[in-house]
């Protein structure tokens, strides 16, 4: 179970599609109820990368994902519930986290795990990668409320950064 390629977007940068493939993989781990690992393995298997015919973003293949980054940012949101305490803290009063759309419960999460590495890329970066991500996937309102929830995190997580 893979959420369909983004409409907006085809990423050819390994690290956007190594993002891309780590929300598609948290959606589906929720979805399906499956671990990590499973979709960790799956994904590897017969996801990333692009052998010959397999044309691209069909079937919900990301070609161009890094399998280092993609496993880094999965294995950070193996345990959901610190990452949704942050998040569910971070959104508006009126929207409770079971209330999110799955795909972007699912981005928040990836974005939240990378956001948390001490040695990830600068929040800004964080943020504009997802932002760009969640145009693909989500309507204007869910892009505004995925700004909106990042900015907060990422001012809390690294607050040297917005200075």
């Amino acid at each position: 179970m893979t959420l369909p390629s983004p409409t907006a977007q085809r990423p050819s940068r390994p690290r956007t599609a190594s993002r891309v493939a780590a929300v598609q993989a948290l959606f589906q781990a929720e979805q399906a109820d499956q671990g990590i690992e499973t979709v960790l393995a799956e994904f590897i298997r017969h996801r990333l990368g692009d052998p010959p015919g397999a044309g691209g973003f069909a079937e919900g293949r990301v070609p161009h994902a890094e399998v280092a980054l993609f496993s880094r940012i999965l294995r950070a949101a193996a345990v959901p519930e610190p990452l949704d305490r942050e998040i569910a803290a971070a959104l508006p009063p009126d929207w409770p986290l079971p209330r999110l759309d799955p795909v972007l419960r699912a981005l928040l999460r990836a974005a939240v795990a990378e956001l948390g590495m001490a040695d990830g890329p600068p929040a800004k970066v964080v943020i504009n990668e997802y932002l760009d991500i969640a145009h693909g996937f989500l309507s204007e309102e869910g892009g505004k409320l995925a700004n909106g929830v990042l900015n907060r995190i990422s001012r809390a997580h690294r607050p040297s950064e917005f200075l």
